[in-house]
């Protein structure tokens, strides 16, 4: 990403970040002599956080160049060999490892659904097994905290979202992540300074109660803050009495100023209390003391119900600060992403692979797949199918294909007039395929897929759910699969 922060991915040691048992599979397979038989390995999640009808992809471009940058250094073999677990013949593996799998993915920003592969990793199993639990770790979060985003953004319904969660984020590098994935999920910008630094996101903030209790009054204090900011002063009115001191000294700096020919926008920061009565309060104050279309941001706790709870009571709010509950995902905090093993090579054929569980949900879909979305003559999406890879597949008209559940059963998509892959490949022999675009970028691509999605998939309660099928071909082997899975 060509940034002045050297990020975690380019530090000593990053080869560590896996699981354990990620490198003693490592070490078996090449005891077993099985190291470089090619598999197929797919990221894909279960679950959607609760009431969200889509997900958006976000935390690609972590880890492709966590993949560039993928090396053993002598210090990384040192402290494994620490663990008296490994030969030296697996160490002199691990010294001369370099990535050369190949990556399919959906573009970040797509909208994405339970069940489908979001990524794709081909190579050895020596080297698809390593990048497991690191993958997991960088889509997991980002794609988490970019549905978060989405959904607030969905909530404030075209009003602008800030994110301010840096203090309460789980970390420096979980901070840095979770402004990259709010950007794309639809914040407009990021009270994270470094986070703008790195990744180009506008940067936004004013002051704190700590600048108006260090002077001798309320109004001295924003008097000083306009002296020093007058085109992009926004006055934080709750730290004595809002409605008795706040609004009215805001008032007199924000005329004072017009009296000396700036035109600044009447801006004010509400950070407790009622904040519908509040705003509503302070919005009449501000107008009819005639400074007009005033702007009036309003923070504290806020996530996607408040802020749509707000917007029902009438509040006078038209831009939101959202930390906490956004970077930390407050209601659903981990995502339900897995990596699992779809098929391994046999020569030049691919043998699909099946994992079977008690629960019929867990049951994964066999093969090497491409994610293909089928449109209406709208261009709003109508369902997703799961072909095999090397399948081809019908653009328009009813398409016919079989249930995930019941893969013997059929289900059909109707209306579709055009189609598109979204799996596209993103790294290949040790490099990316093509740099990540500017974030402002995935950002709009994000914006444009939600809003080509029907309402009923964006509700804030009891979204529709998205079609995901398998095609025939796929749905025959599954079946065949679960009834017996000695054919894989």
């Amino acid at each position: 990403m060509n940034a002045p922060f050297a990020p975690w991915f380019q530090r000593e040691g990053i080869a560590l970040l896996t699981d354990l048992y990620e490198l003693t599979m490592m070490a078996g397979y090449l005891r077993e002599h099985r190291p470089d038989r090619r598999v197929s390995f797919e990221y894909f999640f279960r679950t959607l956080p609760p009431h969200n009808g889509f997900a958006i992809v976000a935390g690609l471009d972590s880890f492709l160049d966590y993949l560039e940058h993928l090396r053993f250094s002598d210090d990384d073999i040192a402290y494994l060999r620490t663990l008296d677990l490994f030969s030296e013949e697996f160490f002199d593996m691990l010294r001369a490892f370099r990535p050369s799998c190949t990556v399919r993915a959906m573009a970040e920003g797509t909208l994405a659904f339970p069940h489908e592969p979001i990524v794709q990793v081909e190579g050895t199993i020596f080297e698809a097994q390593l990048v497991e639990s690191a993958l997991l770790n960088m889509l997991n979060f980002q794609t988490l905290i970019a549905t978060k985003a989405a959904r607030i953004c969905l909530a404030a319904d075209g009003e602008p979202v800030l994110e301010f969660g840096l203090r309460r984020a789980h970390g420096p590098d979980g901070a840095i992540s979770a402004s990259r994935a709010a950007h794309i999920g639809g914040c407009t910008s990021t009270s994270n300074v470094l986070a703008g630094r790195v990744y180009g996101i506008p940067v936004s903030g004013t002051h704190a109660h700590s600048w108006v209790m260090s002077f001798e009054s309320e109004l001295e204090a924003f008097r000083a803050f306009a002296r020093n900011y007058p085109e992009r002063c926004v006055l934080l009115v709750d730290t004595y009495d809002t409605i008795e001191s706040g609004v009215p000294n805001a008032i007199a700096v924000f005329k004072e100023l017009r009296e000396k020919g700036v035109n600044a926008r009447a801006a004010i920061r509400l950070d407790s209390g009622d904040l519908a009565k509040l705003s509503k309060q302070a919005h009449r104050m501000i107008t009819e003391a005639g400074l007009e279309n005033p702007l009036i941001v309003a923070s504290n706790d806020l996530e996607e119900d408040l802020i749509a709870d707000l917007k029902r009571q009438g509040a006078k709010i038209n831009a939101w600060g959202v930390g906490t509950r956004l970077v930390t995902s407050w209601d659903c905090p981990s995502f339900s992403g897995v990596y699992k093993l779809v098929a391994i090579a046999n020569g030049d054929a691919w043998q699909p692979r099946i994992k079977i569980s008690s629960n019929v949900e867990k049951a994964t879909d066999p093969g090497r797949k491409q994610v293909v979305r089928h449109f209406d003559a709208a261009g709003r999406p109508v369902g997703d199918v799961l072909y095999d890879m090397d399948e081809d597949w019908p653009s328009s008209g009813t398409i016919v294909g079989r249930r995930r559940t019941q893969p013997h059963l059929e289900s059909r998509l109707r209306d579709a007039v055009s189609a598109e892959p979204l799996l596209q490949i993103a790294f290949a022999n040790g490099r990316r395929i093509a740099q990540t675009p500017p974030i402002h970028k995935i950002r709009d691509f994000a914006q444009t897929q939600i809003a080509s999605l029907p309402e009923e998939f964006k509700r804030l309660r009891n979204p529709e759910i998205y079609r995901v099928m398998l095609s025939r071909r796929i749905g025959v082997q599954k079946d065949e699969l679960l009834t017996r899975p000695d054919l894989s």
